[in-house]
């Protein structure tokens, strides 16, 4: 009897560290794809031909099959069990790796790209699901964090990994890096033994993801394929038309469904729909910004993939080192300045880059950038994320945190296909200016909805008034001072009931991982 707890702690014990590892596994495979594809652009447009369009298929291709999907994860995580559908995942993802490696043409590496949208989408919110479902409490926030900074390193060893891979044996084998981990969780998913969990009574709403799947399929291709055939051919107004029918189709039924994908009642509140349509000004620019100087260093500055990974490294490392700093910060005196500085800080970056001349030299004139948009985006992505989750009741955290990615990721799909009306076909250094003035309007405005929409929370202060009687005091979105929109009051430490205080919560983006560089998240994702 004595023995039993002592062995039951260590069973549990192991089981933990079982399950960190396979959502580290499972998420790195997804963030060290996307970190890649990029740098690798250039080379599979040398090999495979297809131009511009191509280039943005690659990249939307997989951004259409996940952002339509990603908020059905959870259901089916619910329905099916969590290791259920992150094996599928897994297996879906390594498929279809092989696939693109061995991909003959463009349109083979389009469908394949397509469908590891599908098993990506699968992935990091069943990872995440593993670790809310096992760890508890501290040991859950501490979780959480190591989760995040093992898939910051993916991102910051990503470019670099995949430059070289590139360089060193073909762009081919940059799909191939993810085989071993994914081999090596399916295998810890054997060895963990743990029974699966499935919710009775949750539906899978496969009308809305097809509503949303093709909304978004039609308006990317129209938006990509206009250069080619033209605003006035068919297939480009028809697919155009169909398309937005179709999302509105999709918002009607999310109005309707009964377990809908995405619960607009959520944008009632304040923070949460500035912070989102905040979102989608800033990720959209990552996204677009991302594509053009990973494509621009290699094609038009004549970089070599290596070393076009190289450049955008400090943007991370910055990030990396002072976003703690930042957090910290933002929890003293609210997310508010830090949303409009950040993105403003962005543009003045992104700017910089109109100071690229035919005769290219990186250290004066694309280093000032990078060190530049690296300092707005460490000001922006931890207090974003704090002021969206804790605008929303803890209960509903979850689909929070799986709306606010949905946006990030169809904002960087819609921006990428923007990219051939913005360039007029051809990614010069013209077409690269363009891009960087689109690119910094796009961040200003993010800063300027922040400034506007975000409402930092009450102080602890007003919460202590509060709660002694001073009735009729009122927070500036109008809520109960010391209240979040949802009515629920925040701790002494400024967080909402049931969460980890902004001082100490791990900075997690969108996807629950911090940005790569300059071009933002992991854009192939």
């Amino acid at each position: 009897m004595g023995d039993s707890i002592p062995d039951a702690a260590a069973d549990t014990s192991r089981q933990q560290r079982l399950v960190l590892w396979i959502a580290i596994l499972a998420s790195f495979v997804s963030f060290l794809d996307g970190t890649v594809v990029t740098v690798a652009l250039p080379a599979i447009g040398r090999e495979l031909g297809g131009g511009l369009a191509a280039q943005q298929w690659i990249v939307d291709a997989y951004l259409i099959t996940l952002g339509a999907l990603i908020l059905v994860a959870g259901s089916l995580s619910d329905v099916f069990g969590r290791i259920v559908v992150l094996r599928i995942g897994l297996i879906g993802f390594g498929v279809a790796s092989l696939a693109i490696a061995a991909a003959p043409d463009p349109l083979f590496m389009i469908i394949a790209r397509g469908v590891q949208g599908i098993a990506g989408a699968l992935l990091v919110p069943s990872s995440l699901a593993l670790i809310t479902s096992t760890f508890r409490g501290k040991a859950q926030a501490r979780a959480i964090g190591t989760w995040t900074g093992a898939t910051t390193a993916a991102m910051l060893v990503g470019p670099v990994l995949g430059g070289a891979f590139v360089d060193l044996i073909s762009w081919r084998a940059v799909f191939l890096i993810n085989v071993l981990p994914i081999a090596a969780t399916l295998w810890l998913l054997v060895a963990l033994h743990q029974k699966d969990h499935r919710e009775p009574g949750v539906a899978v709403d496969w009308i809305g993801a097809a509503l949303c799947t093709v909304g978004l399929g039609g308006t990317v291709f129209a938006l990509i394929e206009q250069g080619r055939l033209g605003w006035a051919s068919p297939a480009i107004w028809a697919t155009a038309a169909g398309g937005v029918v179709s999302l509105i189709g999709f918002l009607i039924r999310q109005r309707t469904a009964p377990q809908p994908m995405l619960p607009l009642s959520l944008f009632r509140i304040r923070n949460f729909s500035a912070g989102n349509l905040s979102t989608a000004f800033v990720y959209g620019a990552l996204a677009l910004n991302g594509l053009v100087l990973g494509v621009y260093l290699q094609q038009g500055a004549g970089l070599s993939a290596t070393l076009a990974g190289l450049a955008s490294l400090p943007s991370t490392v910055i990030m990396i080192v002072f976003s703690s700093y930042v957090g910290t910060w933002s929890g003293k005196i609210g997310p508010r300045l830090f949303m409009t500085v950040g993105p403003l800080v962005m543009a003045v970056g992104l700017a910089l880059l109109l100071t690229v001349q035919e005769d290219f030299n990186y250290w004066t004139q694309v280093l000032p950038a990078v060190v530049v948009y690296g300092a707005g985006l460490t000001l922006t992505v931890a207090p974003l994320t704090a002021a969206i989750l804790g605008a929303i009741d803890p209960t509903r955290s979850g689909i929070a945190s799986a709306v606010n990615n949905a946006v990030a990721r169809v904002a960087g799909l819609i921006a990428v296909a923007t990219l051939g009306v913005i360039t007029a076909g051809v990614l010069d250094l013209d077409g690269f200016r363009r891009a960087a003035v689109v690119t910094a309007a796009l961040m200003a405005i993010g800063g300027i909805i922040a400034l506007i929409g975000i409402r930092n929370p009450a102080r602890p202060a007003e919460v202590a008034a509060q709660s002694d009687g001073a009735s009729g005091v009122r927070a500036p979105d109008g809520t109960a001072a010391g209240r979040a929109p949802d009515g629920t009051a925040p701790t002494a430490d400024g967080a909402r009931p049931g969460q980890t205080p902004s001082r100490t919560a791990p900075v997690v983006m969108p996807d629950g991982a911090a940005p790569t560089a300059m071009g933002g998240t992991d854009l192939g994702q």
